[in-house]
């Protein structure tokens, strides 16, 4: 790809399609779709957005396990101007039905599975246009490709812009609610682009390759990386939800040679089965983050694929991708530097600063910010939380505690929120907390995360009981999975006459974490 390349989603569907039109762009089972097709269907979507009166940054939602549809719609929503929510299916109802009253949402794309939820929160949803079925017709709701051909494949006389707000990805909150990060066309275009401008070809994405895209499109690294794989013109081979004996086997099947997962995926395939088995010799990178890895599976997983890993770090607000550890940073010989998320990438920012907001220098732990070309432009509807996260300069102030050392290389140490994260997912104790406590017997909980191997972090809750009540771990975890997704529920519950805390009263969830993390070289798994 060419430096003159548009710097927008809209625009690089059409510059693909002119350029490698009959290329393939993604595979999705049986079906497939060039790059030509696939701009004309995302035509077809933007075209039936302005039909529907969706105007300019407006907000759409998808709510459905990843397929081709689902970035027809994404790369649609581009052209139209509007911007996409993607909903983690995984969520429970009210939790969904949240994110789109937040989100002012006009028209929700649903598969069948999840059409329920939305449609019985219709009276909920003042702004509801419009609710399409991805993989039926039913009832009075079209189905999305019914929907589609209905309209023109000639994009709209619009112009969407770099500045334009593209997508809107919805981040675990401390409070409870989830928070909109806005992330502009551009956040997915420059940093990549400073880097070719510099001569760093990174994992030197090309019209060659083959993705697999393993991570979901509600995922900041899920979007991010397909989007990154259209853009370098390569194909993507795209997977509904991750079961590993799929995953090799579309390895196998499709010579795919770039690969990114976070470790309970890596943990998951490397256990499979078949692993052993599968030919993974097409394998040239493999992109890794999300949580950190223990060293043992790192290292069980670089000799089974024997190719370049790359670890990432950064955060949804961040645009994804800010630092990394090369390959050549992945050697045995030097173990102290695998313990490391790398460094910061050529066009990002870090610094560490204390609680003042004052740099410091290196080996000195304080919370890490960064800026990059890639920040987004705030959180919806937010200020008060944009204020607390972005600088008027454009730093990030990501939560995590660490320190840089005298080469630039950032080491993560302790997270200064309470953030857990399971598998790749972020979850935020607050809203665990809140369900726990609505049980008539809870008087008050108390959630950490502790070490697994498996998955990095479980949920764990202590509970203070209400005089009189007795209630099995197994009753309250029931309770809570009836009101927040299934991941988000505590995996064991200690129940405590009272909970630690200090004079003033806050609880000290470090007492907690204590027994739990001592043996632990970082306060993160």
């Amino acid at each position: 790809m060419t430096l003159s390349a548009p710097e927008t989603l809209a625009g690089i569907s059409a510059w693909q399609a002119q350029q490698r039109g009959d290329a393939t762009a993604f595979v999705f089972e049986d079906c497939r779709s060039t790059f030509s097709q696939f701009d004309r269907h995302a035509n077809q979507v933007a075209a039936g957005l302005v039909a529907e009166g969706i105007m300019p940054q407006a907000r759409v939602a998808v709510l459905a396990k990843d397929s081709i549809d689902s970035y027809q719609i994404l790369f649609g929503c581009a052209k139209a101007r509007a911007v996409l929510i993607g909903i983690n299916w995984r969520l429970s109802a009210a939790e969904s039905v949240y994110i789109l009253q937040n989100g002012e949402v006009e028209i929700v794309f649903v598969a069948k599975d999840f059409l329920e939820r939305v449609a019985a929160a219709k009276h909920a949803l003042p702004r509801l246009r419009t609710i399409v079925v991805l993989d039926a017709e039913l009832g009075e709701y079209p189905s999305f490709q019914g929907w589609r051909d209905r309209f023109p494949p000639t994009p709209p006389a619009l112009q969407p812009r770099p500045e334009d707000v593209v997508v809107q990805m919805y981040t675990s909150g401390t409070t409870g609610h989830p928070k909109g990060v806005q992330l502009p066309n551009h956040a997915f275009f420059r940093l990549m682009r400073g880097m070719r401008e510099r001569g760093d070809l990174w994992m030197d994405l090309n019209p060659e390759d083959r993705l697999l895209i393993s991570l979901p499109q509600f995922h900041m690294g899920g979007i991010w990386w397909a989007i990154q794989g259209f853009i370098a013109g390569a194909q993507g081979i795209v997977i509904d939800t991750f079961v590993a004996w799929k995953v090799l086997e579309l390895i196998e099947r499709h010579r795919i040679s770039k690969v990114p997962m976070v470790p309970a995926m890596i943990q998951t395939t490397l256990a499979e089965p078949t692993c052993d088995n599968t030919d993974l010799s097409s394998v040239k990178g493999f992109l890794y983050g999300g949580s950190p890895i223990a060293p043992a599976l790192l290292k069980k997983a670089m000799a089974r694929f024997g190719c370049g890993f790359f670890q990432i770090y950064g955060m949804t607000e961040t645009g994804n991708m800010a630092v990394c550890l090369r390959p050549e940073d992945h050697e045995p010989a030097n173990p102290k530097r695998l313990e490391s998320a790398g460094r910061a990438l050529p066009g990002v920012e870090l610094r560490v600063i204390d609680t003042e907001g004052r740099c410091l220098p290196p080996l000195a732990i304080g919370e890490i910010c960064i800026k990059s070309p890639a920040n987004m432009v705030g959180y919806w509807n937010n200020p008060a939380a944009t204020r607390e996260c972005l600088s008027v300069d454009g730093w990030v102030r990501t939560g995590d505690a660490g320190y840089l050392d005298d080469q630039g290389y950032l080491f993560i140490c302790d997270r200064l929120k309470d953030m857990i994260i399971y598998g790749g997912e972020n979850i935020y104790p607050a809203e665990i907390e809140a369900a726990l406590c609505e049980h008539d017997g809870v008087a008050e909980a108390a959630v950490i995360g502790v070490p697994d191997e498996r998955w990095g972090e479980v949920v764990k809750a202590f509970v203070v009981l209400r005089p009189g009540w007795t209630i099995k771990p197994r009753e309250l975890i029931n309770f809570t999975r009836q009101r927040i997704a299934d991941f988000k529920a505590p995996k064991s519950i200690d129940f405590l006459e009272k909970l630690p805390r200090n004079p003033s009263g806050k609880i000290l969830k470090r007492e907690l974490r204590t027994p739990y993390w001592t043996a632990q070289s970082r306060q993160v798994n």
